[in-house]
This record gives C-alpha cells, sequence and structure tokens, in this order.
C-alpha cells in the first residue's frame, strides 16, 4: 500500500487547461448542484466593517473561537476535566473547518481534510481521542495499537494516471530511464535517513507534533531555503522526484514545493514512525466523510455545539478578563461575552484583525512584535469539488480504481472515492471528491479567482480536469456541488515554521491562548488537535486544577 504518505514504500494555476475550458465555454448543460464557500462574505465585515457596537453583555469562564478540530479539542479536553462553564463560537455555519463534510442520498462525502495517517507515540492526544470514539482498540500507548478494521484504507489504495494508463501507486518512474529511478532511491535513502536522525539535542529531526522536533541548527536551517532549492542543491535533477515532492507539498500545504519550506517538505516524508498490529506502518485511516467523521462523532459525544454565525470582531485582553465582541450574524446584532480566557482556535489571519492595541503588549515581547507576528500566516485558497455519479468512472487502461486517483501533469490533486470503504466493491452510484489547490497563484490572485467564478465555471473546471482519464465522466455525472475556501490552510513559507513570528505567538502567555494549527504552521490533524489540547489544559492549570495531561510528555 502506498498512501498519500507512502512515497518511500513505492520502489500551479487553476486547473491549467481545465479552468480555461471551463470558463471560455458554456458546454453541454450541467446537471443540478450548489455552490458553497466559506463564511466569507461575513468575514469580510470584519476587514470592510463597521459592525454594530455591542447591546448585551454575558460572562462566561471560558471561550473557545472557532469549531474546527483544534477549537472541538480543546472543548473536549475541558469536558473530559470535567470543566463545563464554555461557550464555542464559529463563523460558520456548523462545526468542522477544514474537516467539514456533506452528505447526499449516495454517501457522505468530504469537504477538506480526508484521511488520518496512524498518530505516531508522539500525537498522544490524538490517540486517547481515537480510543475513545473506538477507532483505536486497547490502549493508545501500546507501541503497535491496533485499529478498527473499518477505518483503515481498503485496498486497492492509490494509483496515478500517466502515460495515458493508470499504473499503482504515485511515483511516475514509467517511461523514464534507469537513472530516474536510481534518483528517486536515492530521494527515498536520503527521507528515511531524516526518519530516523536524531539532532544534537536527542530529540527526532522531524516529529508530529512538530514541538517535539529537534532545534538543532543544522535542521532548522532548512527552514531558510525552499523544497525545491534543496533538492537541486543536493543534486535531485530527476523530475519524477520533483513531481513527488511537489504533489506532496500541494497535498499536505496547498503550494508549490518552490514556494514550501525544505523542513516542511522534508517534513511530510520523514515525520511518520507509528506501527499497529493490523496495519502497514504507513496506513492512513479514512472515511467517507473524511475526518468530519471524527469531528460528527466527537461534537455528538460531548454535545459541542457551537453558536454558529459568529463573527468575533474585537478582541480586548486586560489584567482579570478577556472582552470578545461577537458579532451574531443570524439575529444581526452584536454581543459581549467577557470570559476569564479565549482559547482562539480561528485562523491568525482573523485574529490580526480583531485584537485590540489595548492588549498587544501583554507578554510575547512588546506591541510591535505581536501584531506583526500575527500578520506573518498566509493562506492558501482552494477549490473542492464533489461529482455524484451514476456508476464509477471506466477503468480504460491499467490499474483499478482505488481510494486515492491521481492525475499526473494536472494542477489538480485527483479525487477520492467516498464510497470506497465499502465492504465489497459496490457497481452502483458513488461520489468523488476532487480537490484543487490553487498553487499557482498568489494566495490573493488565486482568492479573487474564486471570487470571479461562477458554480458554472468551477463546475466545469471539475468536469475537464477529470475528462483526460475518464472522458465519459461528463455522462456519468449526475450531481456536482462545489466548494471554494479561500483561506484553507497556513502556508509554510521559508522561514514560518522555525522563524521569530511563530515563536513570538507561541510564547506568549496570557489570558488568550493560542490553539489554532496556525500556531504550528502546518494544517494538520494532529498539530490542530495537540494544540486545542494544549490550550484547554493551561486554562485548566491557570484555574487552579492539578492537570495530569493527556499530551506526550517524552
Amino acid at each position: 500500500m502506498t498512501g498519500r504518505r507512502r512515497f518511500l514504500a513505492a520502489g500551479a494555476a487553476m486547473a491549467g487547461a481545465a479552468w480555461g475550458a471551463g470558463c471560455s465555454r458554456a458546454g453541454p448543460p450541467l446537471p443540478p448542484g450548489e455552490m458553497l464557500a466559506t463564511g466569507h462574505a461575513l468575514g469580510h465585515r470584519l476587514r470592510d466593517g463597521p459592525l454594530p457596537a455591542a447591546g448585551e453583555s454575558r460572562r462566561v469562564r471560558v471561550a473557545v473561537v472557532g469549531a474546527g478540530v483544534s477549537g472541538l479539542s480543546a472543548a473536549w479536553r475541558l469536558r473530559l476535566a470535567g470543566f463545563d462553564d464554555f461557550e464555542i463560537l464559529e463563523l460558520e455555519s456548523g462545526p468542522g473547518g477544514n474537516a467539514r463534510w456533506g452528505e447526499n442520498e449516495v454517501s457522505a462525502y468530504p469537504w477538506g481534510a480526508h484521511y488520518i495517517p496512524l498518530p505516531t507515540r508522539e500525537a498522544r492526544a490524538t490517540r486517547v481521542l481515537l480510543a475513545e470514539l473506538g477507532v483505536l482498540e486497547g490502549d493508545p500507548d501500546a507501541a503497535r495499537p491496533r485499529y478498527d478494521e473499518r477505518a483503515l484504507c481498503q485496498a486497492p489504495h492509490e494509483r496515478l494516471y500517466h502515460l495515458g494508463a493508470w499504473e499503482e501507486g504515485l511515483v511516475p518512474l514509467a517511461g523514464r530511464p534507469r537513472s530516474d529511478a536510481d534518483e528517486w532511491a536515492r530521494f527515498q535513502g536520503r527521507m528515511h535517513a531524516f526518519k530516523a536522525m536524531r539532532g544534537r539535542d536527542g530529540r527526532r529531526a522531524f516529529a508530529i507534533p512538530l514541538e517535539h522536533s529537534s532545534r538543532d541548527p543544522a535542521l532548522l536551517a532548512l527552514d531558510r531555503v525552499t523544497m525545491h532549492d534543496w533538492l537541486r542543491a543536493e543534486g535531485f535533477a530527476s523530475e519524477a522526484v520533483h513531481w513527488v515532492a511537489d504533489y506532496a507539498c500541494r497535498d499536505d500545504y496547498g503550494c508549490a514545493h518552490r514556494q514550501v519550506s525544505a523542513w516542511a517538505g522534508i517534513h511530510y516524508f520523514a515525520s511518520r514512525d507509528a506501527s499497529a498490529t493490523n496495519a502497514d506502518p504507513e496506513a492512513v485511516l479514512t472515511w467517507p466523510d473524511g475526518i468530519g467523521f471524527v469531528v460528527r462523532r466527537l461534537a455528538e459525544r460531548h454535545r459541542l455545539v457551537p453558536l454558529a454565525g459568529a463573527l468575533v470582531h474585537r478582541v480586548e485582553e486586560g489584567a482579570r478578563e478577556v472582552r470578545l465582541s461577537a458579532f451574531l450574524s443570524r439575529e444581526n446584532r452584536t454581543v459581549e461575552i467577557r470570559a476569564e480566557h479565549v482559547i482562539w482556535a480561528a485562523p491568525f489571519g482573523f485574529l490580526a484583525r480583531a485584537l485590540s492595541p489595548l492588549s498587544l503588549g501583554r507578554g510575547g515581547g512588546g506591541e510591535g512584535r505581536l501584531t506583526d507576528a500575527l500578520r506573518t500566516w498566509t493562506y492558501a485558497p482552494w477549490l473542492t469539488a464533489n461529482l455524484t455519479l451514476a456508476e464509477p468512472p471506466y477503468v480504460h487502461h491499467g490499474a483499478p480504481l482505488s481510494w486515492d486517483n491521481v492525475i499526473h501533469g494536472s494542477d489538480s490533486l485527483g479525487y477520492v472515492v467516498a464510497t470506497h470503504q465499502g465492504v465489497a466493491t459496490r457497481p452502483g452510484p458513488t461520489v468523488l471528491t476532487w480537490y484543487l489547490p490553487l498553487a499557482g497563484d498568489t494566495p490573493a490572485a488565486g482568492r479573487q479567482r474564486l471570487l470571479a467564478t461562477t458554480r458554472e465555471q468551477r463546475a466545469r473546471a471539475a468536469l475537464a480536469g477529470l475528462a483526460k482519464p475518464h472522458p465519459e465522466i461528463a455522462s456519468l455525472t449526475r450531481r456536482i456541488d462545489v466548494f471554494a475556501n479561500g483561506h484553507a490552510m497556513a502556508r509554510p513559507v521559508p522561514g514560518l515554521i522555525w522563524g521569530e513570528a511563530r515563536k513570538a505567538v507561541t510564547a506568549r502567555r496570557g489570558r488568550l491562548h493560542f490553539a489554532h494549527a496556525d500556531a504550528s504552521g502546518l494544517s494538520l490533524f494532529e498539530e490542530a488537535n495537540d494544540r486545542g489540547v494544549q490550550a484547554a489544559e493551561a486554562v485548566l492549570a491557570a484555574a487552579g486544577g492539578r492537570v495530569k495531561s493527556i499530551r506526550f510528555e517524552g
């Protein structure tokens, strides 16, 4: 099995021509569908203002801003400690964040993140959560846990459309000279060496959560160059190696390997060292609705119901409390929430606009430093489409339909199959989730493209992107829903992960706690989960209780 992180075991524009085709001609009538988006219209009110003043004030001990994985993880940890005096505020219509999902009469399906690799021992909070949900069976601290077979990705796992045929795995070596295979083997060797490496401080070179990674200066220097430039400096010239590295960076980070720091690029390949009693070490956990399965189960189990449609547009930290101004879009009014502590589990870009100057000097090195730090983060825009098909697409040449289906030479990441986890392959209707990171544009240009395009243009882009391997795709498609996310994830460009900005934010102490995956610079489930738990435990400790951490403390 090769999973999206299994390259080592396998021996920049909007959909390129696909987007152009979708925009330049009308084509045949499209099947029905919706155009969805993040709450950018409401979010832009924070940028454009003004918003009404608060007409009501209420108190709560802890306010959690954001109901994605990090915010729900924080709320979960509070609940585990018997702490219930908190309120969750969410900009969108419901929980999920980048793990949002949808469903129709055929299947549930993801809109964002769709799998979790087997969690490492450092990702202990994630293991504890998965054990509570029954996904990890038995002791979360076991060296080789057992996982629910229904959650482990079923075969066939992945394939690549390359040179007119589908081939197993994701490394495009077919038709290439022996030198490319030799260079790929050398790349594998380097990544395996990084996976086993420890820095001079004794820590793993690359760990997840990244907080447990080595601070060896020689390793941190990798954060100052791009993945592309590091590969060139190391003598890697093969198009196959560069394609794999670029694909990996677009997959996890939403930007090209010419934009991602080498530290982040290597982390993709070298950070996972988990094992299981009933799965390959590089296996992944997935469900029809992607990580939405975990979010939904967690929210239901602990009755985590956010106040939806709430735009937090002012945050003022004082010595004894934090005051939030939240515009409630469903009621067209603003309320003031006065909390002893605030767990910020939303993107830092929102906080940069909402934070009152009065609060900037509390810890973290002064007003200017924190202000500048929060504006350092940039975000990758994405387009996702869910296509409901009357039956699975045909296999014209090569490997059979897999969970993950990637198209070489495309700006998209290909698609995953929502019904893949069924016990038996079903010949009937299915849903394909197609992903397109707008990695070839600047983030601002990508967002403008998204805003300027219609549902029809987006749907035709998806169809055009899939027509190369599946010329019959239009005739099979019964519905196309499209989703635009202008600020999907933080971009780990050179200098973000181990630079001064992130250091200033994560070092800061006060009543405002940073829980979003932005605090790591990597938009990964384990990072979001760990940051949320860490923030909640800091709040519990400040409340005077004795806190036994569920995080890794090695």
